[in-house]
């Protein structure tokens, strides 16, 4: 394989030097629509040379070149030959031409330029060209590839693994973690960076290895998103593939239209479009072809885009057809993959003069792309809808279950309840004649009792009279009375208890048969079975009727048998017209056959019927059922939240209680201090007065002159109100009350004597009253 990396600016430097020197006014631009006889010339040249190029596979092999901005080396081949040739200088001139040029050439030579392309672009011009026929040459996001080489992808795990199967033989990526296994993982994980909905596809490490074996490994990520962007690859490369599909419906329609022979071989094979052709649109012929003729198909795919893969593939299909037709499916897998390769070793020229053969037609394209997408929208609909109808059956088919569970239990609960209504019935039965056993006895012992109780009345009047005298009867007959009585009174209390007993019984049978059903149902169940039996009684009279006409036609059978008895007698004409009765006999037998089973079905019918009934009256009780159940718990619920509000109160209500009681007892608390306070002050004057009592004391001893008649010496104290903080509100006059009652009287009651003993014999008399807080001294 050929394979030669050139930088673009050495490309541009030399494609400028060659024009500069070799120009002259042979080789000047000639007027747009044609090219000058130079320029035909060098195109012949040109053709020639790359001709030559591509066949000598011993001229050339691979090298590796280096790097002069990213620091990593890039793929390279070595030159040709030492020397170019002539050839060889002639299209570096006209390709430096168009590459100095290329604004001009694009818009004025178009057509020109792409028959260039199609005859192949030199491997020394591809890197430039190819960024400049995709507008790849000053992209932002080139500034952009350091900072996401940086970055995490999550897409690094499937890269590395399928690195060392791109491009397996080439020198490039063969070794394991080499250079250019290393620049292909960095440009497949910074595209999938960029764009994170596709990230990354198996196919797109092909294209992308196919590029780094031409430029360095930023400039191929530049041209690689320009490609992924405007050449429909990233629609293929999606996860959902549907271009890739749209593809194989397009080349599917070709091959009907120009190869319908292959196109109906290939489907009575059953072998699909996608099978060989899914390949040829995702890598461009990169895996199918050599590399030599897939990449003057890519040059072709950079100007022209994806029709140049159609028009080759149909081309490979009409140059292969008379092979494929004589195979079957494994025969034509193995042609396409080993025999078709080996085909273009010879170069791509004969494939591609077949490809441009090819008649191509856009418009009828975006038809059948239109028509593609109404299809692939119609089975979105239609999947759409089987996914509908597929859960609403399965909600159908849970939904019969749970109501044939629902009839089953619903049956089940019936027969148990006319079950337990049978056995309650019973018992209820048996408790009433208990009852009236019990009933009967007890009026017998109470009448018993009353017997007793006349006797003892009678005795004891014909014992009145005879009180006084001796006893008319002995103390044996009076012990035997009294036992008769204890005995009737006995079973007098076990009448009553057994009485009692009963009474709870038929409690109990009642509350039962409230929990049972009610009348409403019974009256239900009963029109159910007047409706059976109805039925039942018309299933016999319709048994009787058929029983009536099976022994009518036994009748008509013996007489058939009495009238064919001499038929060998009688004449042609009697035998066929006993003949017409035998098969009226026949028909009637049938008729009555036929009415048998309609009877029968008709049965059968009503059976069902009632069946039917029963069930939705059972459905309906259960309904009825569960909406009582439902009122009752709306109910429950409410009571709950009422009680819940009430509780929610009370609460409240408790803790004003508790906060109320709390302040009163800091009240108290602070009135008992204050008691306390108002009890030390009241010490503390108490013993102030029996200091000033001491002293008075003192100066007794110093009062030896006449007292004076009449002078009473009165020292008022005033006292103070000890009352606490909160006796605040007593009014000002009983404090003043207090005031005049709180006072020391010194009273002198001295006689006029001149013994010294009658001085002495007096003495200092000191009263504290102990009422009140008011303390007064009297002297």
């Amino acid at each position: 394989m050929a394979s030669q990396v050139a930088t673009p600016t050495s490309l541009q430097t030399t494609a400028t030097s060659s024009s500069t020197s070799l120009s002259s006014p042979a080789l000047s631009p000639s007027s747009p629509g044609q090219l000058s006889p130079d320029d035909v010339e060098l195109l012949a040249k040109l053709e020639e040379q790359n001709r030559l190029l591509e066949t000598d596979s011993k001229s050339l092999r691979s090298m590796n070149g280096s790097r002069r901005n990213s620091g990593s080396s890039l793929v390279s081949s070595s030159s040709a030959s030492s020397n170019l040739s002539h050839l060889e200088e002639d299209s570096w001139i006209l390709w430096g031409r168009i590459v100095n040029e290329w604004e001009e050439v694009r818009k004025k030579k178009e057509k020109q330029l792409k028959d260039l392309v199609r005859k192949g672009i030199p491997h020394h011009f591809r890197a430039i060209v190819w960024q400049l026929l995709c507008n790849a040459q000053n992209l932002p996001i080139k500034d952009q590839y350091s900072e996401l080489l940086k970055m995490t992808s999550p897409c690094e795990k499937l890269i590395r693994r399928d690195i060392a199967r791109t491009y397996p033989e080439h020198e490039f990526f063969k070794e394991k973690d080499s250079l250019g296994q290393e620049v292909l993982f960095n440009v497949m994980k910074a595209y999938s960076l960029v764009d994170r909905e596709v990230g990354y596809c198996q196919g797109s490490a092909f294209i992308v290895g196919l590029l780094l074996m031409q430029m360095p490994e930023e400039e191929a990520f530049c041209v690689f998103v320009k490609l992924m962007q405007d050449y429909r690859l990233r629609e293929l490369f999606k996860p959902s593939m549907a271009e890739l599909g749209l593809c194989m419906y397009q080349f599917e329609n070709m091959i009907q239209e120009h190869l319908p022979e292959l196109h109906m071989h290939f489907q009575a094979q059953s072998f699909h479009t996608s099978m060989y052709a899914s390949s040829w649109f995702l890598t461009i012929f990169l895996t199918s072809f050599p590399l030599p003729v897939a990449t003057r198909i890519f040059d072709i795919f950079m100007c022209e885009g994806l029709e140049i893969v159609f028009r080759v593939g149909l081309a490979i299909l009409q140059m292969n057809q008379t092979e494929l037709i004589q195979l079957d499916m494994e025969g034509m897998l193995q042609h396409f993959q080993k025999i078709i390769p080996h085909q273009l070793d010879s170069g791509p020229d004969k494939v591609i003069q077949a490809a441009y053969q090819v008649k191509y037609n856009a418009k009828k394209m975006k038809k059948l792309e239109k028509e593609y997408t109404t299809i692939k929208t119609k089975e979105m609909e239609e999947q759409v809808e089987i996914k509908r109808l597929r859960t609403e059956n399965r909600l159908l088919k849970q939904r019969i279950d749970t109501l044939e569970k629902e009839s089953a239990s619903l049956a089940d609960r019936l027969i148990q309840g006319q079950v337990t209504r049978a056995q309650e019935a019973e018992e209820n039965y048996l408790i009433k004649r208990e009852l009236a056993t019990v009933k009967q006895q007890s009026e017998e012992a109470s009448a018993q009792l009353e017997q007793a109780m006349k006797a003892i009345r009678q005795l004891q009047q014909q014992q009145q009279p005879h009180a006084k005298g001796a006893p008319r009867y002995s103390e044996e007959s009076e012990l035997q009375l009294e036992r008769e009585l204890v005995q009737a009174r006995l079973k007098e209390a076990e009448s009553q208890c057994a009485l009692k007993e009963m009474q709870d019984k038929i409690l109990d049978m009642e509350k039962r048969n409230m929990s049972l059903p009610d009348d409403t149902n019974v009256a239900r169940l009963q029109e159910e079975l007047i409706g059976v039996k109805l039925r039942e009684a018309e299933a016999l009279t319709g048994l009787k009727e058929l029983r009536q006409q099976v022994r009518d036609l036994e009748e008509h059978w013996q007489r058939h048998l009495a009238r064919t008895a001499g038929r060998w007698k009688d004449s042609p004409k009697k035998n066929t017209l006993s003949e017409l009765q035998d098969e009226l006999m026949s028909v009637r037998l049938r008729e009555a056959e036929a009415q048998a089973e309609l009877r029968e079905t008709r049965q059968r019918m009503l059976e069902l019927e009632t069946q039917n009934q029963i069930h939705s009256n059972q459905l309906r009780r259960a309904e009825l059922e569960s909406r009582s159940l439902q009122e009752r718990v709306q109910t429950l619920m409410v009571q709950n939240k009422d009680l819940h509000v009430q509780l929610q109160e009370i609460k409240r209500r408790q803790a004003e209680i508790e906060c109320k009681s709390k302040e009163e007892v800091m009240a108290v608390r602070l009135r008992e201090a204050d008691n306390i306070a108002a009890m030390a002050e009241l010490q503390q004057q108490i013993s102030e007065l029996e200091i000033q009592i001491c002293c008075l004391k003192g100066q007794r001893a110093l009062v030896n002159q006449p007292t004076f008649d009449g002078i009473h010496i009165i020292n008022h104290y005033v006292g103070e109100s000890y009352q606490s903080s909160d006796e605040d509100g007593i009014k000002d006059s009983t404090l003043a009350d207090s005031q005049r009652r709180s006072r020391i009287r010194l009273h002198p009651n001295l006689r006029d004597s001149d013994s010294e003993e009658e001085e002495d014999g007096e003495e200092l008399r000191l009263s504290v009253p102990h009422s009140g807080n008011h303390k007064s001294t009297t002297v």
